[in-house]
């Protein structure tokens, strides 16, 4: 139980080792710098080895982690740092992290540089660059046999950056830090993208004394409250310091994710100090039990002080007077303030006399343009005067050209009436002339064919009567028939309807009694399905939408377990395997699985069942309200609706509280499963499952050669989509070292497996097609066979190859891999 407590404790601490879809021993810079607010400072806020500090300090710290594991995580820190200038403060340290056979080795840069903006204000930037080296501290493994998986976890080499601002008033510091601004590994010559201890650090500080009688007279008191953001998590953690003047201080704080603290410290000298600080687990952290923290310290004295930090001077608790005593200006400090004032005193009288002699001089050139403007006004005065009268005189001879010319315009206009009016009374005459005429020939004409049009209708009309007259007699006729029959078929129908009529009022009469027994029967369920209120429409129609949503609910919460149960089911295999390897019994190992698309699906599953949670919540709570207010009506408050109601909405709590729990409880066993298998796959680097590599390559080159003999051409021709690729390595060309049993240089790649059977399929089909020339090679650090049938020395003779592969369906994926060995 200890021994799987330890691993789950590795995961936790370690947890900046990450990967895509295996380990590559990265690790990000995580110093657990969370319990002291008086050394080494620097870790929490690169700022902070400037701010509220007066000396510069050399310590050495150690920090032990849940002591009641063997192995457990170990940090050893040691640093110089503090103000050096009334600007600047700086730092350097080394540092070593162990957890278990994992370790970590670096150094830390520190710069803070101060500007004030006000008298009491300051805004100060600071700037923690970290190079370390991580990987596998190989003198910690105790093994009896040769292990080749550990010789491929690679150490790396990387370089961090986590800059910092900070803004300080009298009494208090408002700041943020970015922890893993950038962090690039030399190893691999690129910057790390996916960084989970990447965060935003946020702080507020406050520095003050106490003023009282009695032992706490003029202490130190000091708080800090802080939140670290990351991209799935937020820890916030608050830390609180007394320092008494009799040498020595005490402080605590919560985390909330690594717990409480408590700790004391001592001077021992005015120069020497000693602190030690205790933090006690929990949550899910609780069975890890407690950790240490240990710091020795040597502060080196200062014969003056900066501003902008406290002025206490070091007292130990061997010092008689231990008082808070603020240290007094040098006096070579006193003579350049001295100096300062003098010159300040000068630089005050030039810039009076310079003052003056320049109101001297604007009020000479505000006289200056005064004259000139009363100049100006007048010239321009004296023009506009001169303009008003040109244009009076302009004006008066345009009115007489316009008057003249309007009177010739006049009398044209005249002429051009009387013109067109005598024109316009002879085309008058000779078109009256011209009606009179067509008029007379129209009235002939019509009065002709009015003549011929009478005699028609006379002839048509007496025909139409002759034909009426017939047509009335035979109407009549059968009208009398008509009657006659129809007088004895109302006689018959009388009858019938009679006896029917004395059937139907029986009938009505039953049906009538039997409708009231039913509706005494079903009125209640009536009153639920018929709503005739509003509210109980309302409440219905809600009712029903909440059942409805029922059913996707379950459908989610069962898709959510059969995906729990796959990785349950994964874990099952891996543990099996790991126990098998323990034993010494070597399995086949199977090839890791790619969990991106099965997370994605969790995601969204998890997402869409959440939503639908929520949205019923939502409903039943929509539901309730409407069934109280209808409640308070008198007429409603205790009829069939509300009872019914009443129990609809107790039955559809209740089914929630049981969705709730189930969600919950696979919430909690899907992270159990995930703790589980990281510690699976911790267990998978401590040992060596894979075949010998040297019987690989001959079983390999064995069934190819078998494939080849046994393998028949193919009488139908094949088509792209026979051929599974497998993985697309895309138009780059893919540098691959350290392949056993393959000559350097450029291959022809048309197929990408790390699948045995997959790889056997596309080789089979391929020489079924008739290329007999086809190989492969295999990559151990990826466990991926590469299929190809062309090799070449230089990278010109290998692109033309590319460019000329032709339409055969095997080449669909071609792609350039180059082997450096």
């Amino acid at each position: 139980m200890k021994k799987l407590l330890l691993l789950i404790l590795c995961i936790c601490s370690a947890q900046t080792f990450y990967s895509q879809e295996d380990d590559d021993g990265v690790v990000s810079l995580d110093l657990p710098a969370r319990n002291s607010l008086t050394f080494n400072r620097f870790n929490i806020n690169p700022t902070f080895s400037f701010v509220r500090e007066q000396t510069t300090t050399i310590s050495f710290n150690n920090k032990r982690e849940w002591v009641q594991f063997d192995d457990a995580p170990t940090t050893y820190f040691g640093s110089y740092s503090g103000r050096i200038s009334e600007n600047i403060g700086a730092g350097i340290g080394v540092f070593q992290q162990n957890y278990g056979v994992l370790t970590t080795f670096g150094g830390i840069l520190n710069f803070a540089y101060n500007a004030r903006i006000g008298s009491v204000n300051n805004l100060t930037f600071g700037l923690n660059v970290g190079a370390y080296k991580s990987g596998i501290n190989t003198g910690r493994i105790v093994s009896n046999f040769d292990d080749p998986s550990l010789q491929n976890v690679p150490e790396n080499t990387l370089l961090t950056i986590n800059p910092g601002i900070n803004l300080g008033t009298e009494y208090l510091d408002f700041g943020l830090s970015i922890n893993n601004l950038a962090l690039y590994n030399f190893s691999t010559s690129s910057l790390v993208d996916v960084n989970p201890e990447q965060s935003i650090e946020a702080h507020i500080m406050y520095t003050g004394y106490m003023d009282s009688k009695g032992f706490f007279d003029e202490s130190k008191f000091t708080g800090l409250l802080k939140s670290d953001i990351y991209e799935n998590k937020t820890i916030i953690s608050a830390l609180a310091m007394i320092t008494v003047p009799k040498g020595f201080w005490f402080q605590g704080g919560y985390n909330s994710v690594y717990g409480a603290t408590v700790g004391a410290g001592l001077n021992i000298t005015k120069n020497i100090a000693l602190e030690y600080n205790y933090e006690n687990a929990i949550g899910k952290l609780s069975n890890f039990g407690n950790s240490h923290d240990f710091t020795i310290a040597y502060r080196f004295e200062k014969q003056d002080y900066y501003d902008y930090s406290p002025q206490d001077e070091l007292t130990s608790i061997l010092a008689k007077d231990n008082r808070r005593r603020v240290i007094a200006k040098s006096k070579a400090k006193e003579e350049k303030s001295k100096k300062e004032a003098e010159k300040a005193e000068q630089k005050a009288k030039k810039e009076a006399e310079a003052d003056a002699k320049a109101k001297q001089i604007a009020e000479q050139k505000a006289q200056e343009e005064a004259d000139a403007k009363a100049k100006q006004i007048a010239e321009q005065k004296a023009q506009e005067e001169a303009d008003a009268k040109a244009k009076l005189i302009a004006e008066q001879k345009a009115k007489e050209e316009a008057a003249a010319k309007a009177k010739q315009i006049a009398e044209q206009k005249a002429q051009e009436e009387a013109d067109a009016k005598a024109k316009q009374i002879a085309e008058q005459k000779a078109q009256e002339e011209a009606d009179a005429k067509a008029k007379l020939i129209a009235e002939q004409k019509a009065q002709e064919e009015a003549n011929a049009k009478a005699k028609l209708i006379a002839e048509q009309k007496a025909q139409e009567e002759a034909a009426a007259k017939a047509k009335l007699i035979a109407e009549q006729k059968a009208q009398e028939e008509a009657d006659a029959k129809a007088k004895l078929i109302s006689e018959q129908k009388a009858q019938e309807e009679a006896a029917a009529k004395v059937k139907e009022e029986a009938d009505a009469k039953a049906k009538q009694i039997a409708e009231q027994e039913a509706e005494l029967l079903s009125s209640e369920e009536d009153l639920i399905e018929n709503p005739k209120d509003e509210l109980a429409k309302s409440m219905k129609e809600l009712s029903q939408s909440t059942e409805d949503s029922k059913e996707t609910q379950n459908d989610l919460l069962k898709k959510f377990d059969e995906i729990v149960t796959i990785k349950n089911n994964d874990l099952k295999d891996l543990k099996e395997e790991n126990d098998l390897g323990d034993q010494g019994i070597t399995v086949a190992p199977k090839p890791f699985k790619s969990v991106t698309a099965e997370n994605n699906k969790l995601n969204a599953i998890k997402t869409d069942l959440e939503k639908v949670i929520l949205n019923r919540n939502d409903k039943i709570e929509e539901l309730t309200e409407l069934y109280n207010e209808r409640a308070e009506i008198d007429e409603f408050a205790m009829d069939e609706v509300n009872l019914f109601y009443k129990g609809e909405i107790d039955k559809l709590k209740l089914e929630q509280e049981k969705a709730t729990e189930v969600k919950i409880a696979l919430d909690s066993r899907l992270e159990t499963i995930n703790i589980a298998t990281e510690v699976e796959k911790r267990r998978r680097i401590k040992r060596a499952a894979y075949t010998n590599e040297e019987d690989r390559y001959n079983q390999d080159r064995s069934l190819l050669q078998n494939i080849k003999k046994t393998t028949v051409l193919n009488e139908t021709a094949y088509t792209s989509e026979d051929f599974d690729y497998g993985e697309d390595l895309g138009s780059s060309i893919i540098i691959l070292k350290n392949i056993e049993n393959v000559e350097s240089g450029y291959y022809l790649i048309i197929a990408v497996h790390n699948d045995i059977k997959r790889r056997n399929d596309f080789v089979t089909k391929v020489v079924s097609a008739g290329r007999t020339d086809i190989d492969f090679f295999h990559d151990v650090s990826t466990s991926k066979y590469y299929i190809f049938y062309e090799k070449f020395d230089n990278i010109k003779d290998a692109n033309n190859a590319l460019k000329t592969k032709g339409n055969r369906p095997y080449n669909g994926k071609m792609s350039i891999v180059k082997i450096e060995n």
